[in-house]
């Protein structure tokens, strides 16, 4: 049974968070999607679930209000929810996209005059790393909650989601500085290799949660385009590690 309700008081990645585990807390709820635009939040249920006790697991700024139930459809098609969602993926990955398009641009700018695949993945990674940690700076309070809600690691330590970002930005320099590269490459392997294991599921699960590689402070769906960045990156590291 699937119900969708609105919730006024939610203003980030944090607040989709806090709302989601505390909603999951609850006997015979099995799901919990948020949508932090549209201020809803799609709960199923194996059991009804009165309103009153849903606010009561929320915290007092969060106010939950009953919309209309979800009719199931069929295995082939999408309710107009995960339609709309998927309309707005690309407007919502642009700054994504972008990113890495200057990332990958700026790296073939540095070696275009005497060129090699190595330097060149070497900046790629060194840049991805130092960017993308910059993001997540700046809300070092509200990432680790983001992070932790499709991340293993993070989810069963979560002082590695606070650290997290600093590791990102150590292993950007140790790229760009050419410093024990090898350490870097390995530890790129395991860490993204973690948090790719965390996305996938996610996209398995169908979840509609956040993506935490940009902070929180732009509002990025968990999407196929996250998992791909990270394969990327671990390719990378692959091919250096062999070659």
């Amino acid at each position: 049974m699937k119900h969708i309700y609105r919730i006024e008081g939610m203003t980030c990645s944090s607040c989709i968070a806090n709302v989601v585990k505390s909603l999951g807390s609850l006997d015979n709820v099995t799901d919990v999607k948020v949508n932090l635009e549209n201020k809803e939040a799609e709960i199923t249920m194996s059991k009804h679930i009165g309103l009153s006790d849903l606010q009561n697991v929320l915290q007092e700024k969060y106010t939950i209000s009953e919309k209309t139930p979800v009719k199931k459809v069929a295995s082939n098609t999408f309710s107009d929810f995960e339609i709309a969602q998927e309309k707005s993926k690309f407007v919502q990955l642009k700054p994504l996209f972008l990113i890495l398009l200057y990332i990958t641009v700026t790296s073939i700018l540095l070696h275009y005059k005497d060129w090699s695949w190595r330097e060149f993945m070497l900046d790629f990674m060194g840049l991805f790393y130092i960017v993308f940690s910059f993001f997540k700076m700046l809300d070092l309070k509200g990432f680790p909650d983001s992070f932790r809600m499709y991340d293993p690691l993070a989810k069963k330590v979560p002082v590695y989601a606070k650290v997290y970002p600093f590791i990102e930005t150590a292993l950007g320099l140790m790229f760009l500085l050419r410093f024990e590269v090898k350490i870097a490459l390995i530890i790129t392997l395991i860490v993204l290799g973690i948090t790719t294991i965390g996305v996938t599921k996610t996209l398995l699960d169908k979840k509609a949660i956040r993506c935490a590689c940009l902070g929180t402070a732009l509002k990025l769906p968990m999407t196929e385009a996250t998992f791909i960045e990270n394969a990327i990156m671990i390719v990378m590291a692959i091919l250096m590690l062999i070659s």
